[in-house]
């Protein structure tokens, strides 16, 4: 039953986190907006750098985005979660250093993807500098983890919201150049999100560090629970990215363009995204919160109200891409050729993205249970056997091109939800 009381709970964490998502998602539109301005073989190298990056460096955010779930259900149960600051600080310092090297040691591989010649060079330059934001990008996720377990969201949020204006000032600067600073097109675009990622994560820090009461004292079983729980759920995360970003990596070989247009249509799905994602968070904590003190009839109520509240909004953006196609891509690019490649799979998303807010809420229900495993399975049943499959017959065999990738994701989010769905009126039904 959709109660007012279920919404306005639900409501409280998640505005915050809609303004911070949507904040942290328009630091990547900056990105390619100023990409897409400085010229289109700009916006194509960042487009395939950040398809292999991401699905690099979202391992470790899937793993860090569990730190709120776990430490709620620590709260539910009584337990004092002051004590899982430091470990949680250890743990992602030495999961950024693993990161770090990982990309480093994917540039040689790059000449051997059989990109365009006068994209490599961008693309390597880009890869060397993300390699060493991750340490910002990572110690911001935790903090921000951190600090939502406590249902602490508007100060890191209204932080990505500022960080915004800071991202897009250093992009211009150091993509285009000014004063002292050359032009440096890709490099200077990697540069402004290293310097904006570092800030964030700095900020956070001396927020915990001033505003909560932190101690030392017995974590057991902790680090077991953020692998054995975080695991699961990042290498869902990661298989849902790799899927969307191994598109990019295989139309780039066809033509840089395609690449630059997956990046656009991947940055407008985003954006709506970020709202049924930051509901899907606030279902995480409060499921739980209410998982830990075995109150689960409550934790049922909530479930149900966050899914309907994330297939309400995704139904009106779906709407509103569908009416405003043509003028949300000529929003990122003037090149005619790249806005015909876009429009007719910006249709295609309209339907895609009523079930991908459905199944990030669904992903939610199940952190906050401390069930994982089958949102793992559920993804790379949908990516790996459906999605990638149909869209190589689509795309490439019948010349469908990236509008057949399209089609192909469209119909294996359906079959994702129902996994989903099923297995979480199963996991309800066992512990009710």
């Amino acid at each position: 039953m959709l109660t007012r009381l279920h919404v306005k709970d639900i409501l409280k964490i998640a505005i915050p986190i809609i303004y911070g998502n949507l904040g942290f998602i328009m630091i990547g539109v900056g990105d390619v907006v100023v990409a897409g301005k400085h010229s289109t073989e700009t916006l194509a190298a960042i487009s395939l750098a950040t398809a292999i990056t991401n699905c690099i460096m979202i391992f470790g955010i899937g793993i860090l985005g569990t730190i709120s779930a776990i430490l709620s259900n620590y709260r539910g149960e009584g337990k004092s979660v002051e004590n899982y600051f430091y470990p949680s600080l250890k743990f992602t310092c030495v999961l950024s250093s693993l990161v770090c090297l990982i990309i480093l040691a994917c540039i040689p591989f790059i000449d051997k993807l059989g990109f365009e010649t006068n994209l490599v060079k961008m693309v390597k330059d880009y890869f060397f500098v993300t390699a060493f934001a991750t340490f910002g990008g990572y110690i911001h996720c935790m903090a921000k983890e951190y600090l939502q377990s406590y249902e602490i969201v508007v100060f890191p949020n209204l932080l990505t919201i500022f960080c915004i204006f800071l991202n897009v000032g250093l992009n211009i600067i150091f993509a285009f150049g000014y004063g002292f600073i050359p032009e440096m097109g890709a490099k200077g675009l990697a540069i402004a999100s290293l310097i904006t990622r570092y800030f964030m994560g700095g900020v956070l820090l001396i927020y915990c560090y001033t505003k909560l009461k932190i101690s030392i004292g017995k974590t057991i079983g902790y680090y077991t629970d953020l692998l054995r729980v975080g695991i699961p759920s990042s290498l869902a995360v990661m298989v849902e990215f790799f899927g969307f970003n191994i598109i990019a990596i295989v139309m780039g070989r066809i033509s840089g363009i395609y690449a630059a247009a997956h990046n656009i249509v991947c940055t407008l799905t985003s954006v709506s995204f970020m709202v049924p994602l930051a509901i899907s968070n606030a279902v995480a904590v409060k499921v739980g919160y209410l998982n830990g003190a075995k109150k689960f009839k409550l934790l049922k109520q909530y479930a149900y109200t966050g899914i309907k509240m994330s297939i309400g909004f995704m139904a009106i953006s779906a709407v509103t891409v569908g009416i405003f196609a043509k003028q949300f891509a000529e929003f990122f690019t003037s090149d005619l050729e790249l806005i015909k490649i876009c429009i007719p799979i910006l249709y295609v998303l309209c339907f895609f993205q009523i079930f991908d807010g459905l199944q990030v809420t669904l992903s939610g229900i199940f952190r906050g249970i401390k069930q994982t495993k089958i949102v793992m399975i559920s993804n790379i049943i949908s990516y790996w056997f459906i999605a990638f499959p149909l869209g190589c017959l689509l795309g490439l065999h019948y010349h469908l091109n990236l509008l057949g990738f399209w089609y192909a994701l469209g119909f294996s989010a359906i079959i994702l939800c129902l996994i989903m769905y099923i297995s979480m009126l199963a996991k309800l039904k066992k512990i009710l």
